[in-house]
């Protein structure tokens, strides 16, 4: 059987002119969708009425009436009989005797009262609301206001200056603060209120730096000297 195909025509010779035309045709369509305009719809010749038929509506006026508040409760009834007790009490009449001298009074001075005068009793002023700070010895020229700063840096190189890890708290590996309270006296002198240390080793080396602070001009509150408490730590600290 011979085939009926024609050999002279080729089916795929314009395929590529008919694929670019519809892409064109896509394209222009797609354009055309994307610059559609649409127009609202004319409402000027639309008229708008609202309903208030609603206003016109009486509403009732309500008014309070005025009652007469209700009357007050009868009183309670009398006693029908009265009882008349007799006072059988004598008053005894007292006499007032004159306060008036004459001349022929002798007049007699009342002997003069002497009180004591209250005795103050020391009051220990904490160094953060003390008016007058110690004077560390070498800061009597500092200002005022800067003389608690020399206070604390004085107090801080005298531990430095008389520093001494004990030998015996080095052989056994003994570290850490002792917290110090001491307190200056109206005279100037340091004296220990208390102490908090880990070890008695480093207690006894605090003990004896804080004993080597020299005598100090003593603080002063409201103008008169007081004695002023402060607490400090020495760090003992052994390098690992």
């Amino acid at each position: 059987m011979e085939p009926k195909k024609n050999l002279n025509v080729d089916p795929k010779r314009n395929s590529s002119l008919y694929f670019q035309l519809g892409l064109a045709a896509i394209a222009i369509l797609s354009y055309l969708a994307i610059e559609l305009k649409t127009y609202e719809k004319d409402l000027s010749g639309l008229t708008k009425e609202v309903d208030n038929s609603f206003l016109d509506e009486d509403v009732p006026v309500t008014m309070q009436l005025n009652t007469p508040p209700p009357p007050p409760p009868p009183p309670p009834p009398a006693p029908e009989v009265i009882k008349v007790v007799e006072d059988k009490k004598e008053i005894k009449e007292v006499e007032i005797q004159s306060t008036e001298t004459n001349q022929k009074e002798e007049v007699v001075k009342a002997e003069k009262v002497v009180v004591a005068e209250e005795v103050e009793e020391d009051i220990d002023v904490p160094f953060a609301i003390i008016e007058d700070v110690p004077l560390f010895p070498g800061c009597e020229s500092v200002a005022k206001d800067k003389r608690k700063d020399c206070f604390q840096e004085k107090i801080q190189a005298h531990i430095k200056k008389n520093f001494t890890y004990p030998d015996a708290a080095i052989d056994a590996g003994h570290q850490g603060k002792v917290f110090v309270s001491f307190i200056i006296e109206k005279d100037g002198s340091v004296s220990i209120a208390n102490m908090r240390a880990p070890y008695p080793t480093l207690e006894k080396e605090a003990r004896r730096i804080m004993t080597k602070l020299p005598k100090m001009t003593p603080g002063k509150q409201r103008g008169k000297p007081v004695r002023m408490t402060m607490s400090i730590p020495i760090t003992f600290k052994l390098d690992q």
